[in-house]
């Protein structure tokens, strides 16, 4: 069960998973005041991906504590159209909140002269090539080596540089569940300060290395197709053969609500 602090305000369970019920505009609110806060707190954006990794955990144990990261992070963010709309049938509402266009409206709309960003990834220009763009603001960055969830030292350098940063925004950038992992080491270490964003490749969208797919194509829920057709040799498998078992999980989820409410209200109803 997730821990206290990890409730928002409105939640919306689906897929054995507590969401966010927040709208895009609360949800700034809310980064900017736990930007403010003592201690750390961190936001994860569930998608499709990090669903068929969270159902896998009994497979591949390693999972587990990704598992456990999702349990303690303080918002739960909808990242996905499909997941939302996989969710509509079942009278389930979930705002979508693209981890994309909250980190850009952080950058446009939160971040003001004198504010410190710290970033855990990215590459050797990343940094100063957001300073460009934002040269008010203060970046400080930290570049693991590939590979570093199996790498003890590197998750502990990592860990003591979120700790030492100072920074009241924390963007993890080294990818599912890497990111997830090492925001909620961060939390429990109890050091770190300000609020973590697990984003992705959202820089590189920020900097214009990727390319956002169309509105036509985000509304229709069919971004995942933009992104398939300029990066197939990297997204196949997540896309095509892994992506698709979304489908068997809210079958499952459902056939499970099903059954427990037939024993709960018994054959006759």
């Amino acid at each position: 069960m997730p821990i206290e602090q990890s409730r928002a305000p409105q939640s919306l369970g689906f897929l054995d998973l507590e969401f966010s019920g927040l709208s895009f505009e609360q949800v700034l609110e809310t980064v900017a005041e736990r930007a403010d806060r003592p201690g750390f707190s961190y936001i994860v954006t569930p998608n499709v991906d990090h669903v068929v990794k969270l159902r896998a955990k009994a497979e591949h144990p390693s999972l587990q504590a990704f598992s456990d990261a999702y349990d303690a992070a303080a918002l739960r963010l909808c990242d996905s159209r499909i997941l939302a709309a996989l969710a509509k049938p079942f009278g389930i509402i979930l705002p979508v909140v693209p981890g994309s266009d909250l980190t850009a409206a952080i950058f446009r709309k939160l971040l003001v002269a004198g504010h410190r960003v710290a970033i855990v990834g990215g590459s050797a220009d990343t940094t100063s090539r957001l300073g460009n763009l934002f040269p008010d603001i203060e970046f400080v960055q930290h570049i693991p080596p590939m590979g570093m969830l199996s790498n003890s030292a590197a998750m502990k350098a990592a860990e003591e540089f979120v700790n030492q940063c100072d920074a009241g925004f924390v963007l993890f950038a080294t990818g599912a569940p890497q990111s997830e992992i090492l925001a909620h080491r961060c939390f429990i270490g109890g050091d770190a300060k300000g609020i973590g964003l697990c984003i992705g490749a959202s820089i590189e969208f920020l900097l214009g290395d990727q390319r956002r797919a169309p509105q036509w194509m985000q509304r229709a829920g069919l971004e995942w197709v933009h992104r398939l057709a300029t990066n197939p040799r990297r997204l196949w498998r997540r896309y095509l053969v892994e992506g698709p078992r979304i489908f068997l999980i809210t079958a499952g989820w459902w056939w499970a609500r099903h059954r427990t409410k037939g024993r709960m209200f018994g054959p006759g109803i």
